[in-house]
């Protein structure tokens, strides 16, 4: 098999996967379209990516839906447990798909270091897996999520959300969406 079919196997066992989603968003299941959107601004903002981080975008949700959040405890503490587990599945799921089409270990496991988030900061990879989300997360869910949400709450998420990108995203983040102030101080000075 060659890279291009061996990428295209992977991506398309993802898509799969996410298709039996049993929740719907714009007519298609969720995390389908949530991989989809992640390959996306992938290609905006980082055109030359290889393999892993091209299957790690798509497979950053992979079939999320089978661990609910409400299998742990309310409050911060049991979301970063989610998180943390929600990660550590993907990444296994991911990688066995990347074997099972041929690619080598070390091509899995950049993909898994990538999905469980680890170096973030310091994984160029593993940060652009994040700037990814981020703007995935702004373009497509932001306007929807922040209208449930406490204006002084918004604020935290969105300097949460500045705080995770590298400062190359947060200032083209600053000239691709239309940021009002305050959330805009927040990509400027994400310390704020």
């Amino acid at each position: 098999m060659n890279d291009t079919d061996r990428l295209q196997t992977v991506l398309s066992a993802i898509d799969a996967a996410n298709a039996a989603d049993p929740r719907s968003e714009d007519g298609q299941p969720a995390e389908w379209l949530y991989g989809r959107r992640m390959s996306e601004e992938l290609a905006g903002l980082y055109p030359g990516a290889g393999d892993p981080l091209r299957i790690a975008c798509r497979g950053q949700h992979i079939e999320r839906w089978l661990l609910p959040r409400s299998d742990f405890p309310d409050g911060r503490t049991g979301y970063l447990a989610w998180r943390t587990e929600q990660g550590r599945r993907h990444a296994t799921r991911v990688m066995g798909l990347m074997r099972e089409a041929g690619y080598p270990e070390v091509q899995a496991e950049a993909a898994g270091r990538m999905l469980r988030k680890e170096g973030i900061k310091r994984d160029p990879d593993v940060q652009a897996l994040e700037d990814v989300a981020c703007f995935t997360f702004i373009r497509h869910y932001l306007g929807d999520f922040g209208a449930t949400q406490e204006a002084d709450d918004l604020l935290r998420i969105v300097t949460c959300t500045a705080r995770k990108m590298s400062s190359e995203a947060r200032a083209q983040a600053l000239t691709t969406f239309a940021i009002p102030e305050p959330f805009a101080a927040a990509f400027r000075d994400p310390q704020a």
